[in-house]
């Protein structure tokens, strides 16, 4: 009888644990933006989200920038394509979002929803701070996924139109089953246990320069939690979840050596932005990787966004704009 009933245990005991959120507080404040050494974006709990900003003298659009995993607001700067945007007449607002960078919780998971209402709160910011002026998320990879997230808002950000960088769309629907049960179990058993990536060959960009500089970087995250790749993983869920009710024109872009994000995941992502009837543009680099924002042919990514940018019917200058699944690991899929 014992037998029968251990499992079950076993299983309510590990319900009862819970991976640890971050602490927020009660929307008490009226959101702003600080002005001072640094910049920041003041949200509705009292957490300033630094911000780096790139003003272009005579802005014609405005990019609220999303970083991807670990990293932080830095890497739109040089190399990333910040003050480049802003030689365009672009202004681009990159913010450190919750748990990343120097914003409130290094190294702890915010929640997904938290995070997205922070994208709209700054978004809502930018509005008033540029009148007339369009405005659009761009994510990388993780900020990718939350600036889909965020449109799934009850109240999304008021953007005209979303250009995700290689999403993290690999949630629980992609993710090995064997592989989800040991990191939802892991993720009760021991949150915060770290795990390092090490030993991995897997290379995220062909800029290695670039990776040296973010491995000597001491506000990228090098040891992540265990309860935070869980709750990375339920956001990638909720990005996918929410391609449907994006509503927005979309560039999608894709590098055919990415070893990060799947690229069924990233079709699949494709297809269900078509069947909401979506406008999607999509875009694979032959010689692309995950960060293609930085990597070493990444003046031609950003030359598309450029051009997509209040001209989203134009064929893109690099003419990589197509079927992604007929370019790259994608060709061939069914």
């Amino acid at each position: 009888m014992s037998r029968i009933f251990l499992p079950l245990f076993l299983f309510a005991f590990l319900a009862a644990c819970a991976p640890r959120m971050m602490a927020v507080g009660d929307p008490v404040f009226e959101p702003r933006i600080e002005r001072a050494s640094v910049a920041r974006a003041v949200m509705a709990d009292g957490a300033r989200l630094p911000m780096l900003v790139f003003e272009a003298e005579h802005p014609r659009a405005v990019l609220l920038a999303l970083h991807g995993f670990n990293d932080y607001s830095n890497s739109f700067a040089e190399p990333g394509p910040g003050p480049w945007f802003a030689r365009q007449g672009i202004t681009l607002v990159a913010i450190d979002q919750r748990g990343f960078g120097l914003a409130p919780g290094h190294g702890l998971w915010a929640g997904d929803q938290r995070m997205a209402e922070d994208v709209a709160a700054v978004a809502a910011l930018l509005r008033a701070e540029f009148p007339g002026l369009p405005l659009y998320l761009i994510g990388e990879s993780m900020g990718g996924a939350v600036a889909m997230r965020a449109m799934a808002l009850d109240a999304p950000p008021d953007v005209d139109g979303l250009i995700l960088s290689a999403p993290a769309v690999w949630g629980w629907q992609e993710l090995n089953g064997f592989y989800g049960s040991v990191l939802w179990t892991a993720a009760r058993l021991a949150p915060s246990a770290t795990l390092t990536g090490r030993g991995l060959e897997i290379w995220p960009s062909d800029n290695i320069e670039m990776l040296r500089a973010l491995a000597r970087d001491p506000v990228v995250i090098k040891e992540t939690r265990i309860d935070t790749l869980y709750g990375l993983v339920g956001l990638m869920d909720s990005a996918y979840a929410a391609a449907p009710e994006i509503g927005k024109p979309v560039l999608l872009l894709y590098g055919a050596r990415d070893e990060i994000v799947p690229a069924a995941a990233i079709a699949g992502t494709v297809e269900r932005l078509a069947a909401a009837q979506t406008s999607v543009t999509s875009a694979c680099y032959p010689d692309g990787y995950h960060m293609l924002l930085r990597d070493l042919q990444r003046e031609q990514v950003w030359k598309d966004i450029a051009a997509w940018i209040g001209q989203a019917a134009l064929p893109l200058p690099s003419g990589h704009e197509g079927d992604l699944r007929q370019c790259g690991p994608l060709a061939g899929r069914d």
